[in-house]
């Protein structure tokens, strides 16, 4: 679960807004020229606006200085919960020793922020508003109860104005370069929805894992308490399907939809099955919402939700 606002934190903010509630300095901007294609390509993913996921990470890491941004990646205050099983990193926060994740890098952290606000039902009202209404959702990431600070909206909307964050939510295309939003670098399929990948044990918040070398049907059968006939069902696989190391594989039923993206661009070599393994969808779900009965043609657009 997220880090709501400490004591400490609110009270640092509260003085801020008591004085000159000034969120412009050289560090703060040195953090948004390193962080904004990051969240220009979550923005393009999971629909959260760049400036929303930029003011954030300011405000909770400090503009990258705290000791979470440093020495764990984590740049939103994201906790452990009951079913993360990676590094940890302790401090004092709402109580004692508190437990929060590690991230192999911030991008990692980033990635996590967006899949906490995309597959919590109380987050939904959120992606209704449109990516360029970062006042609407900064009032409403209060409303659905993200933070308890009450200037929580009013502190997100003057480190945005301040920095002009929301520049980089009407002209993203503008901040990119070509080659930061290619998908496996082709130079004539642009995708703004690169797949997701696997974050801590979920994609699509349908739990999953990699398959290693010498893993079998039967054993994973074994270790997830599931038939051999129910695994290959929840993946859609055939009956001769044959596992290989690496590939990703659900251990629970997967959804119809995908709703942090709108569409997947088909690249050469993906199938049917590979695309609805990346995003957690249901096969038949896929080629129901996108009147398909065969397989899809290279640089096609299928529909996610």
């Amino acid at each position: 679960m997220f880090r709501r606002f400490s004591v400490s934190l609110i009270s640092i903010f509260i003085a801020a807004a008591a004085s000159a509630q000034s969120y412009r300095s050289d560090v703060t901007s040195a953090y948004i020229e390193r962080f904004y294609k990051t969240a220009i390509r979550d923005m393009y993913e999971y629909k959260i606006p760049a400036s929303i996921t930029l003011a954030q990470g300011i405000l909770e890491s400090g503009s990258g200085r705290s000791d979470l941004a440093t020495e764990a990646n984590n740049h939103f205050g994201i906790k452990c919960t009951s079913d993360y099983n990676g590094k940890k990193f302790f401090k004092d926060d709402d109580k004692k020793n508190d437990c929060f994740r590690v991230y192999a890098d911030a991008a990692e952290s980033y990635r996590d922020h967006a899949l906490f606000l995309t597959q919590r039902k109380h987050y939904a009202p959120l992606f209704e508003l449109k990516t360029t209404d970062y006042k609407g959702w900064a009032k409403g990431l209060k409303k659905c109860g993200y933070a308890t600070n009450p200037k929580y909206p009013e502190l997100l909307i003057a480190v945005i104005e301040q920095n002009d964050l929301q520049r980089f939510d009407k002209n993203p295309e503008k901040y990119l370069k070509e080659d930061d939003y290619k998908i496996n670098g082709t130079t004539d399929v642009i995708a703004p929805n690169p797949t997701p990948s696997a974050v801590n044990g979920s994609i699509n918040g349908v739990e999953c894992i990699t398959v290693k070398p010498g893993d079998t049907f039967y054993g994973l059968s074994k270790r997830y308490n599931k038939s051999i006939e129910a695994l290959k069902k929840i993946n859609d696989f055939p009956e001769d399907y044959v596992l290989k190391a690496g590939e990703t594989i659900f251990v629970k039923k997967k959804k119809k939809k995908f709703k942090a993206a709108k569409y997947h661009v088909v690249q050469k070599g993906e199938t049917l099955l590979s695309i609805s393994q990346a995003y957690g969808i249901r096969k038949r779900s896929l080629m129901k919402m996108n009147k398909l009965n065969a397989e899809p043609a290279v640089g096609s657009k299928l529909v996610l939700n």
